[in-house]
């Protein structure tokens, strides 16, 4: 499956701490008209999945629009990802599932309701999150909660992942923060991977023993080590990223690793990994990554 990621625009009804959107960007947004001529030359280049994006793609009058135009265009899996907030009215996830969408992510960003509060900086938000979490999980499509790692969510990973599993959630994606953009000054939110591996392994075990699928992103296999099939690129298959400032394929993104360490020589995951970040390097150097022979 190939897939066409569109990026709505950056405008977003929460500012969270880690978020790599600059107050420069929040106003930036793609017209309707061209994101339904991304829609139609997407699926004229053979693109049969189409994720829309942010910001926050709720938060656009014409999202269930567009949905249903990328359902008449022909996509066979179209996705939303989001904060859910808008989604914990029934009324307005049911309407996009009858327009089309057949998947949906729901960033939870973490599960305890100060910690998240305070991540996202706005009051009265957790319970919304929460609500649609468990209302995508009776609704006829396919679901998955993305988690954060970062300096103060780490630690309790294994948590987040069991407050997930009791609430039917199946499917899992770790996302490591990123220094770029919004968040390039925010050195302290980017943790030593060192550090953080016991508690992630501990995390995968755990999401294995409750049936979980839990995917990790932008951690190099050599971190992960026997739990190295957990690891997940998607710049590995073909996605077009469609944004307002530019067309690019993600594995160009400025989140993707492309940095090749002399510790990488020779690894028997060369082939496959996509490297690491340099924002990671930058800050924790080179030292962590060996080659697994």
């Amino acid at each position: 499956m190939s897939l066409l990621d569109v990026i709505l625009g950056y405008d977003c009804n929460l500012a969270c701490d880690y978020c790599t959107i600059s107050p420069e960007m929040r106003p930036r947004a793609l017209p309707t008209p061209q994101v339904v001529r991304a829609l139609r030359e997407g699926r004229a280049a053979g693109f049969d999945a189409v994720s829309f994006t942010g910001g926050e793609p709720t938060l656009r009058g014409d999202l269930e629009g567009l949905v249903r135009a990328a359902r008449s265009l022909g996509f066979t899996d179209i996705k939303v990802q989001t904060n859910g907030l808008l989604l914990a009215h029934p009324q307005n996830l049911d309407r996009l599932i009858a327009a089309g969408l057949s998947r949906l992510h729901i960033s939870i960003h973490t599960h305890e309701a100060e910690a998240y509060e305070r991540l996202v900086r706005r009051e009265g938000t957790f319970e919304l999150m929460r609500r649609a979490v468990e209302l995508a999980v009776t609704r006829p499509l396919a679901f998955v909660a993305d988690v954060i790692i970062k300096d103060d969510t780490w630690q309790r990973l294994p948590d987040a992942l069991t407050w997930l599993a009791d609430r039917g959630v199946r499917e899992v994606h770790l996302w490591y923060v990123s220094l770029s953009d919004g968040n390039r000054d925010n050195v302290g939110s980017l943790p030593r991977m060192a550090e953080v591996m016991p508690t992630l392994h501990a995390a995968l075990r755990l999401g294995a023993a409750r049936g979980l699928e839990v995917r990790s992103l932008h951690v190099p296999r050599c971190q992960l080590g026997p739990l190295a099939a957990h690891a997940w690129d998607p710049g590995s298959e073909r996605v077009r990223v469609v944004s307002p400032d530019a067309t690019f394929d993600l594995k160009d993104s400025r989140l993707a690793g492309r940095v090749y360490v002399a510790g990488c020589e020779g690894c028997t995951f060369r082939a496959v990994c996509p490297g690491v970040r340099p924002d990671y390097v930058a800050k924790f150097g080179e030292g962590e990554f060996r080659a697994v022979f």
